[in-house]
C-alpha cells in the first residue's frame, strides 16, 4: 500500500513522541515535576506545530474541510435527511427522499423519510473561509460539475417525417436524431449561499441540425432555514408533478422519456416561477406542495394571466415495507392557459398525474443489486379551440381527454449491470381534431454497464408503433460520463 510523504512524515513525528517522554527527567510520586528546559519546550512546541501542519495538509489532501481549534468543520451546511440504501441511478451518491442537495426541509421534519434513516452531515466547500491555497476540493465555491452525454442511434423511420396518432407532436416530443448526436451535456454549479439559502445553476448544452445551443436549464435558489418543515423555491427549475418530471434525464434508467410525458408535458415541464413545499414531521413521509409558473413552455405556451400562467399542486408519500423494501406514491395536477400553443390549440389546459414506485433490495443494499418497479398515468383535459396550422382561419372547437401511461422495471444485477424493460402506452380521443381510432405504443429494452458511479455506457432496443401503417424499430448506443462534484438525487 502506497503511503504519501505528509502521512509518513506524520507518523514519524508521533513515534518521536515516545523517546521524547522517556528523555525528561523521572522523579518519584512525590516529587514535583522538574520544568522542562528552554531546549526542550522548544522541541515540544516545533513537534505539536509540526503535527498540527501535517494534520491540515492531510486533511486537505483528502478533499476535508480544516478544523477550527475547536475541533468543528469551518463551512460546514446544515445536516441533511438521506435515504439509506436508496438507488443511485448510476451515481455513488447518497439520494435524497424528495429533497435536492442543499435542501434542509427533510431534517426539519423528524422521520420525514421513507426509508431507514440517516442524518448526514455534508461539507460545502470551503471557499473563502476554508483553505484555498491547499488545493482540492475545498479551493472552489461553488461546487462545478459537469455531465457528458452522446449517443449513436439507428431508426428504421425517418425522424423527419415521424408522425404519432392522435398526438401532434410538441416539444421534446419525436424519436429523436439518427446516427451520432452529442445530445445534452450538462455545466452545474451548486452551493450554499449563506446559512438560509442554496443556489444551483444548471446549463444544457446540446447540438441539433448542425447547431450548437447553450440554455439556461435550471436556475434558482432554495431556503435552507424556514420553520415547520417549510420551503421555498424560487427562479427557474422543473416541476415537481408526478415522478420523473422533477429529475434530470441523465437519472433516467432509459435513453428518451416516456411516450406520455412527450405528448403531454413536451418531454419535461420546466419554467420561471416559485414553488412551496411542506414535509410533515411524521414516521412516514409525507410532503405537500404547490407551484406557481410563467407559464412559457409547453403546454401552456404564451405566458397567459400576466406570466402567472401555470399553476400545479402535488402530494408524495412513502415510506419502508420491512428491511427490504421502500415505496413512493403521488398524485399531481398542472393547469395552465395555453394561447398558440405548439399542437396548435388555445384554451384551459389540466395534466392529472398519478405516479408509483417500489423498491426491493437484499438487505435493503440498492447499490449491489435489486429491483425497481414504477408506474405513471397521466390524464390530458382540453377545453378549447384547435387552429389549424396550415390555415389558421379555421378554428375546430374541442373539449376532450387523452391518456397516457407507462410500467417499467429495472434488475440490478450488481454495481456494474442492470436490465430493464418499459411498456410505453398512449390513448387518443375519440373525436375532436385530435381523434384517432389508434392508439400508439412503445416495447424498449435497456443493458446498462457502469464502470464507475461517474461513467456508464448502454445498448437499448424499442419498437414503436406511432400510426397504423408504421413501425419505428430503433437501436441507441449510449453513453454518459461526470466530472466534478455531483449533488445527491432523489429517491
Amino acid at each position: 500500500m502506497k503511503r504519501s510523504a505528509p502521512g509518513l512524515a506524520l507518523v514519524a513525528a508521533l513515534s518521536s513522541l515516545p523517546a521524547l517522554a522517556q528523555a525528561a527527567p523521572q522523579s518519584s510520586p512525590a516529587a514535583v515535576p522538574a520544568p522542562p528546559s528552554a531546549s526542550e519546550a522548544q522541541r515540544i512546541a516545533a513537534l505539536e506545530a509540526r503535527i498540527t501542519a501535517l494534520e491540515a495538509e492531510l486533511r486537505s489532501l483528502k478533499g476535508l474541510p480544516p478544523r477550527t481549534p475547536a475541533g468543528t468543520v469551518i463551512g460546514s451546511t446544515p445536516t441533511v435527511t438521506l435515504a439509506a440504501g436508496a438507488d443511485d441511478a448510476g451515481d455513488d451518491d447518497l439520494e435524497a427522499l424528495a429533497a435536492d442537495p442543499g435542501d434542509t426541509a427533510n431534517a426539519q421534519a423528524p422521520g420525514a423519510t421513507a426509508a431507514a434513516i440517516d442524518t448526514v452531515a455534508i461539507a460545502a466547500p470551503a471557499g473563502a473561509s476554508g483553505d484555498a491555497s491547499g488545493g482540492g476540493a475545498n479551493a472552489f465555491n461553488p461546487a462545478i460539475s459537469l455531465l457528458l452525454n452522446g449517443s449513436l442511434a439507428r431508426h428504421s423511420l425517418d425522424p423527419d417525417a415521424f408522425a404519432r396518432s392522435g398526438f401532434p407532436l410538441a416539444g421534446e416530443a419525436g424519436p429523436g436524431a439518427r446516427g451520432f448526436s452529442l445530445g445534452e451535456s450538462e455545466l452545474s454549479l451548486a452551493a450554499n449561499i449563506d446559512d438560509k439559502f442554496y443556489g444551483q445553476l444548471t446549463l444544457a448544452i446540446e447540438s441539433e441540425d448542425g447547431e450548437d445551443h447553450l440554455g439556461v436549464e435550471e436556475a434558482y435558489i432554495d431556503t435552507t432555514a424556514l420553520p415547520n418543515g417549510l420551503a421555498v423555491r424560487a427562479g427557474r427549475f422543473f416541476s415537481n408533478i408526478g415522478y420523473l418530471n422533477s429529475h434530470h434525464a441523465h437519472t433516467d434508467s432509459f435513453f428518451g422519456r416516456p411516450l406520455a410525458y412527450q405528448a403531454f408535458l413536451g418531454g419535461q415541464y420546466g419554467d420561471d416561477g416559485v414553488q412551496l413545499r411542506w414535509v410533515a414531521p411524521t414516521s412516514t413521509f409525507l410532503e405537500l406542495g404547490g407551484e406557481v409558473f410563467r407559464g412559457q413552455a409547453f403546454p401552456s405556451d404564451g405566458a397567459q394571466r400576466g406570466g402567472l400562467g401555470t399553476r400545479t399542486m402535488f402530494a408524495h408519500a412513502g415510506g419502508d415495507a420491512g428491511a427490504e423494501n421502500e415505496w413512493l406514491a403521488g398524485v399531481s395536477v398542472l393547469k395552465t392557459r395555453t394561447a398558440g400553443g405548439e399542437d396548435g390549440f388555445d384554451g384551459d389546459a389540466t395534466v392529472y398525474v398519478a405516479d408509483a414506485t417500489w423498491k426491493w433490495a437484499p438487505q435493503g443494499n440498492f447499490k449491489d443489486g435489486g429491483i425497481t418497479l414504477r408506474s405513471e398515468y397521466l390524464v390530458d383535459d382540453r377545453d378549447g379551440i384547435v387552429v389549424d396550422p396550415d390555415d389558421p382561419g379555421i378554428a375546430t372547437p374541442w373539449s376532450g381527454k387523452r391518456r397516457g401511461a407507462y410500467v417499467e422495471g429495472v434488475y440490478r444485477l450488481n454495481r456494474t449491470w442492470d436490465i430493464g424493460y418499459r411498456y410505453d402506452k398512449l390513448w387518443a380521443a375519440g373525436d375532436g381534431p385530435f381523434a384517432s381510432a389508434f392508439d400508439p405504443d412503445r416495447h424498449t429494452l435497456e443493458a446498462t454497464w457502469r464502470n464507475s458511479e461517474f461513467s456508464l455506457v448502454r445498448l437499448q432496443l424499442s419498437r414503436e408503433r406511432p400510426n397504423p401503417f408504421a413501425a419505428d424499430n430503433a437501436i441507441v448506443l449510449q453513453y454518459q460520463a461526470s466530472l466534478g462534484a455531483h449533488g445527491a438525487h432523489k429517491f
